[in-house]
């Protein structure tokens, strides 16, 4: 059973936080890293390897293999600056959950813009653990949504902190 908590003293990460909208941020998607990702998920299929085969299915370029999405979160200087503007640290995260949502594909070429949104933060096991929320909307450089992505990262509370 979850719990909804106002802000504590102590606390790791305040749920005044909710609606905070970190620094858009942008990625050029590289066909060798998309060759890489694809190789290293075991990946077959040739449009996410072979520029032919994508331009055969109809694609400008190579396309990114499902959830590369993610790993354009990472491509930035601080990629975990967003969790540090919340008062989270580090060596107290766990993954929760991650999900996608498909809307255009992601080819080779592409100028991807990350936008990421506290959507929910709540807590569990009497204040144990705290949940973070966050959306992401990657668009690219027409403007069109190419995916959201929503992901869940757990807290654990220090003793103090509860």
């Amino acid at each position: 059973m979850s719990s909804r908590s106002t802000s504590q003293p102590n606390s790791m990460v305040d749920v005044a936080q909710i609606g905070y909208r970190h620094p858009a941020h942008s990625v050029d998607v590289e066909q060798g890293k998309l060759r890489f990702f694809a190789r290293v998920i075991g990946e077959t299929n040739p449009i996410y390897t072979d520029e032919a085969a994508a331009r055969a299915a109809g694609l400008p370029g190579l396309a990114a293999p499902p959830t590369y999405a993610f790993s354009l979160e990472l491509d930035q200087t601080r990629p975990f600056a967003m969790l540090e503007k919340l008062g989270v640290r580090l060596n107290r995260v766990l993954h929760g959950s991650q999900r996608f949502i498909y809307h255009k594909p992601i080819c080779a070429g592409d100028r991807i813009t990350l936008q990421s949104v506290v959507e929910d933060i709540y807590e569990k096991k009497g204040g144990a653990l705290r949940f973070i929320v966050i959306r992401t909307e990657a668009t690219n450089q027409r403007g069109e949504l190419a995916v959201e992505m929503s992901k869940t990262v757990v807290v654990r509370q220090s003793r103090s902190a509860k």
